[in-house]
């Protein structure tokens, strides 16, 4: 897919057949993939940059998280990981940690970081709306907390690899609309010994009922038309809600979470040019800074959603700057 840059009012694209989706008569999709999906692989002898399996969040929702460490992994005796709990994009209707390009997204984030990555199965919409996402991300945290806890009970290779004090909560596109309202709600719970030190944003998707110079701009993006990120919303919203509901428009959560957007932690901004998203995502920003939240935001103006699928030099970048906000965020010279 290429990136359009057309400035038509109006669009004749169909989302359903854009999306390759069908809306079925109990409200249910049947979703026609073109990502292919890739199984865990926890054998060494793999060639391989990451070892990764599949753990049960919790069975009676069957949602579940993708482990993923280095391959070779460290020695338990070395230093040990920070953590990336990942929610993948996909418009909250789409895709799982199993499909290929968010599997090959953690693989590498575990490699070359180096980092733990544990990669959640949430429930996907119109079958479970928001808040089920919200909800499920709520839950890893949680489950991260027991995990934490109870190291004679925890995953081995959570209890012999991963540093509770340097946690990170990252997402792409909707995952990062997920990662934004899970740390939010991080703020009411008490994770310890888990330690929250980052939020990694990559163009995470807000809207409005309002539309931006970038929406309309864009209106027939070959990646993300406004037709196929309106219908994303009507399927994943609560019924009846527009797109000025709080979980979509970050003026109105702004508005409603107000000071508790200031104890967010550092933040990690990622956007491109050519995003119909990216107006929204710098109006995030500005919101996040005006409650004086620390920023990192890097927008840049060759890019497009989701174009680190595409061009190995995007997704090179986008590496090396998780790498970085990481590295100086857990390191004693942060705090200079």
């Amino acid at each position: 897919m290429a990136k359009s840059s057309s400035s038509k009012q109006n669009s004749t694209i169909d989302p359903y057949k854009f999306l390759k989706i069908k809306l079925n008569l109990n409200g249910s999709l049947t979703r026609n993939y073109v990502v292919p999906t890739v199984p865990p692989s926890s054998d060494p002898k793999d060639s391989q940059p990451a070892l990764s399996r599949d753990i049960t969040l919790n069975a009676a929702a069957k949602t579940s998280i993708r482990l993923f460490i280095p391959n070779p992994p460290p020695s338990s005796s070395t230093t040990k990981l920070p953590l990336i709990l990942y929610f993948h994009g996909g418009g909250f209707i789409l895709y799982h940690p199993s499909s290929l390009i968010f599997h090959h997204s953690c693989s590498t984030f575990a490699a070359e970081i180096p980092a733990f990555v544990a990669s959640v199965d949430y429930r996907l919409a119109p079958e479970h709306r928001l808040p089920a996402a919200y909800n499920d991300a709520v839950e890893s945290l949680l489950w991260l907390k027991s995990q934490a806890q109870n190291p004679t009970q925890s995953d081995p290779w959570i209890r012999d690899h991963v540093d509770f004090s340097k946690c990170f909560i990252m997402g792409n596109s909707a995952g990062g609309n997920i990662a934004y309202f899970a740390a939010l709600r991080a703020l009411d719970l008490d994770l310890s010994p888990v330690k929250i030190e980052g939020l990694l944003l990559n163009s995470p998707f807000f809207s409005g009922a309002r539309r931006t110079k970038s929406e309309l701009h864009l209106i027939n993006d070959h990646i993300l038309p406004l037709p196929a990120g309106d219908l994303m919303w009507t399927l994943s919203l609560p019924k009846g809600a527009d797109r000025d509901h709080v979980y979509c428009n970050p003026t109105i959560s702004n508005a409603i979470y107000g000071e508790k957007i200031r104890r967010l932690s550092r933040t990690f901004v990622n956007g491109y040019g050519g995003d119909p998203l990216v107006d929204k995502q710098k109006e995030l920003v500005k919101i996040l800074e005006a409650h004086g939240v620390h920023v990192e935001s890097y927008f840049c103006e060759d890019g497009y959603h989701a174009v680190e699928i595409f061009d190995r030099s995007k997704a090179q970048a986008l590496v090396d700057y998780v790498k970085k906000f990481i590295l100086s965020t857990v390191t004693p010279q942060s705090s200079m």
